[in-house]
């Protein structure tokens, strides 16, 4: 063997050899006597791999390996599974991280009502402390970067007159760690968003019945201290009906530029596709069997838009109070069912149609899509709506009530919507947006939903589903592993993050989870005293990952590979023995 080639270490190869029995040994042809010669055995790699991971065989090399050893080496050097620090500099709940786009720093919110600012050096340090409690905050819950690092866009939830509480976003400057301006945001689970460098996405909400409602979703300048009647500072986005006390929350934005040049393609298919077209990648494709087509999961569910057709909004509305008059409602309906009833009747000739083609066409498409839960059933958010961001609509500029309508059209309509039959609690993209993650817990297979408070019983195995936003279809099966406990009006959110090669998660069971994005497979656990409720990757190097826990605590985790980098990097300390003998020659 070169004496260049990688080695796994003894303890690691007599586990795998210990994984095999005599037969299984004799069936792929191994006679070795020595650990070296096992990493020449590329068929025997194969085996080890399929069956140490419990890989499916229809499951073919990740696009960017180069052999079955170097797969293995990965996924038992690169895995950030080893805990190097814990952070306690936060005396409450702690609820989410966030990376710069550099890397050089993160943020993380908590219960005790602060914005923290580490440097991500060898050893992660505190920078800054925001304290949000002057400004009548309860918590920080979120936080996000935009796109240069300059500045920090901060989301919490306000307290009002009469304790009443809704969300507030902030926005913190890097240079100095001022704060620059305030937007309000209802509901505060909104969050709140970067659409670009100096603009960003709040929401609001307005009641029209007992379970009817209205979301607007406004653009805002970070600097909200420009003073001329000439320059907005606030534009109106979307304006969209919410039925059965459903309304929009957690918002994003993806950017389609990148989808025809993604970092990791997940259809199989498609990566065959591609590697027949450009050589870098070696698939390993050496069986039949790799060459088979996956079993693909069918397709989500498709809400469909209504009808801006057939019998007119007013004529229908007059049918229906008619026959309510006429005693032909049968049965009768109660007075929740009378208000979805009119409202869906009042939206259908009062909605602009969405947008022509919504998948972009091309690569250097400037197109961004605003995804975020909502609903159609019951209060929980149980569906993805996506609606496509035009390049005209990316400034304040322009009427503050934003392009004109027609005066029969009050409302938006979706682009598109993703039913996941559950409670979503929980959403991450792929770092080049080709993807969507999407945390839920199912409801029952064939549960009928009578009344939209009354909400189905969720699962407590969490599902983690994954969707292409150029196809919008759901690609390979949902990933599981990690649980949730709390009901339904308990329900919070659980935030997961996704690097090239992996997508984390928290979970109420008190551990953090790593999966593989290619296989599809479970890899580490990452334990806390109390339950995990943000991950996130550094985004220049998967190989460190932060927790942040209700245990009050943000852990750092790295690979071993970087832990043994790391290591080696620091100057070791003399000993004692010999600088007491240097001293006493000197």
């Amino acid at each position: 063997m070169d004496a260049g080639c990688p080695r796994l270490p003894d303890t690691v190869l007599f586990e795998i050899f210990l994984y095999l029995d005599h037969a299984d040994v004799l069936s792929v042809g191994l006679v070795c006597q020595q650990w070296r010669a096992v990493a020449r055995d590329e068929f025997l790699w194969k085996e080890l791999f399929y069956r140490y991971y419990r890989v499916s065989r229809d499951v073919p090399r990740h696009p960017g390996a180069v052999s079955w050893y170097d797969e293995f080496q990965r996924l038992y050097d690169t895995i950030p599974c080893v805990e190097v620090q814990a952070l306690k500099e936060h005396n409450d709940q702690v609820l989410h991280l966030s990376f710069s786009h550099s890397g050089c720093l993160f943020a993380s919110c908590s219960k005790d009502c602060t914005v923290k600012i580490w440097s991500n050096e060898l050893d992660i340090s505190l920078q800054h402390s925001s304290n949000m409690r002057p400004y009548n905050w309860s918590y920080t819950q979120f936080s996000q970067f935009n796109s240069d690092d300059s500045l920090l866009l901060v989301s919490g939830v306000f307290v009002g007159p009469h304790n009443s509480s809704s969300g507030e976003i902030a926005v913190i400057s890097m240079e100095n760690f001022t704060l620059l301006s305030r937007v309000r945001n209802k509901p505060y689970d909104v969050f709140g968003c970067w659409l670009n460098e100096t603009n960003l996405i709040s929401g609001n909400l307005h009641r029209i019945g007992r379970i009817t409602s209205c979301s607007v979703l406004w653009l805002n300048n970070a600097f909200q201290g420009i003073e001329s009647e000439n320059v907005n500072v606030v534009k109106r986005l979307f304006k969209i009906q919410n039925l059965n006390a459903s309304t929009i929350r957690t918002v994003m934005v993806a950017d389609c530029s990148r989808y025809d040049s993604p970092d990791l393609l997940l259809d199989y298919e498609e990566q065959l596709a591609a590697s027949s077209s450009c050589p870098v990648f070696d698939l390993g494709s050496d069986s039949e069997e790799e060459e088979a087509k996956p079993k693909l999961p069918p397709e989500p569910a498709i809400q469909e838009l209504p009808d801006a057709g057939g019998v007119p909004a007013e004529h229908g509305l007059q049918q229906l109070f008619d026959d309510i008059m006429e005693g032909r409602m049968r049965p009768a309906m109660t007075e929740t069912e009378l208000e979805t009833k009119v409202a869906e009747l009042f939206v259908r000739n009062r909605t602009k149609p969405p947008e022509p083609n919504l998948l972009p066409t091309d690569s250097s498409s400037k197109t961004k899509y605003l995804i975020f839960t909502t609903g159609c059933l019951t209060y929980s958010p149980h569906q993805i709506g996506i609606k496509r961001i035009l390049p005209h609509q990316m400034t304040t500029a322009g009427p503050v009530l934003g392009e004109e309508r027609r005066s029969d059209e009050f409302f938006d309509s979706l682009d598109h919507v993703i039913d996941i039959h559950g409670h979503i609690i929980g959403m991450g993209l792929s770092p080049d947006h080709r993807y969507l993650y999407v945390n839920s817990r199912a409801w029952p297979r064939d549960c009928v939903i009578s009344d939209p408070m009354q909400p189905p019983p969720i699962a407590e195995e969490i599902d983690l589903h994954v969707f292409d936003l150029k196809t919008m279809k759901e690609v390979k099966r949902a990933l599981r592993a990690h649980r949730a406990y709390t009901p339904n009006e308990e329900c919070f959110f659980i935030f997961l993050d996704v690097s090239r090669d992996f997508v984390a998660s928290g979970a109420e069971d008190r551990h953090g989870y790593i999966w593989d994005r290619h296989y599809n497979i479970c890899l580490a656990k990452l334990q806390h005293d109390n339950v995990v409720n943000s991950v996130a990757f550094s985004p220049v190097e998967q190989e460190l990952l932060l927790t942040a826990s209700d245990d009050t605590t943000i852990k750092v985790w790295r690979s071993p590979r970087a832990v043994r980098i790391r290591q080696a990097r620091r100057p070791r300390p003399r000993k004692l023995l010999f600088s007491w003998l240097m001293n006493q020659k000197s």
